[in-house]
């Protein structure tokens, strides 16, 4: 473990029960909750990213920790959170694009008062104080990402860290690395696997129960699932 390297995420992740969370980690190969390969990492393509990362949805992106706070500190406000919020329905998923990627993605849009959104916008200003600044190198890259006109997402970039938060987050689970060419036969292909082998999963109801912590110990580690806070508040 390397301080100061080491980073914390706040993800959603189905529970580990849900047929989702198993076709998830078989299909990237990587069980983020035992540090292992599903066995079944050497027989897909293009998915060597989002295997690191582990199967899972962004909800406060990796941070590495401010000085003075412990990995601790971060955990019992990480909980605070999920007290507050109860056990929901996830919208309904499907296999599509986002930008250069396959991932799951809500058939609807999700408006500022779903409760996946409001969980996602507490995660990302409840515990930001946790968030150390990240390095200048990484900033950069970030603010090149964003095109010179998308004003809003430098100025989220500049005050959160991130550009996809508030009204610039969108849920996603990703299932894939970038593909240079949507419309070639290798994109295309991916895609139509992908659909087919979520599909049995996605039909079954899916609720939100908990905030996953993962934990990254040093640059370019696979990410770990550590800990699971269950969401407890009132119905």
């Amino acid at each position: 473990m390397t301080p100061g390297n080491e980073r914390y995420a706040i993800y959603w992740a189905p529970d580990p029960a849900h047929p989702l969370w198993a076709a998830g980690c078989d299909w990237l190969g990587r069980d983020p909750s035992q540090g292992a390969g599903t066995g079944l990492e050497s027989q897909r393509p293009n998915v060597s990213a989002p295997a690191r990362y582990g199967f899972h949805a962004t909800l406060k992106a990796p941070i590495r920790l401010a000085a003075g706070r412990s990995f601790e500190d971060l955990r019992r406000a990480a909980a605070a959170v999920a007290k507050r919020h109860r056990v929901f329905e996830m919208p309904t998923l499907h296999v599509a694009w986002l930008q250069d990627f396959v991932a799951l993605r809500p058939v609807a849009p999700l408006n500022a008062a779903h409760p996946l959104r409001q969980l996602a916008d507490a995660c990302v200003g409840e515990l930001d104080e946790f968030r150390a600044p990240a390095p200048a190198n990484e900033t950069a890259r970030r603010a090149a990402e964003a095109t010179d006109a998308d004003a809003p997402a430098l100025a989220l970039l500049a005050r959160w860290g991130y550009t996809h938060v508030f009204d610039g987050w969108r849920f996603h689970m990703t299932l894939s690395d970038r593909f240079d060419d949507r419309d070639s036969d290798a994109a295309k292909h991916f895609e139509r696997d992908a659909c087919a082998w979520f599909s049995r999963s996605l039909a079954q109801p899916l609720h939100c129960t908990a905030l996953c912590i993962f934990h990254e110990p040093a640059a370019g580690a696979p990410f770990r699932l550590i800990e699971r806070l269950p969401l407890e508040g009132a119905a």
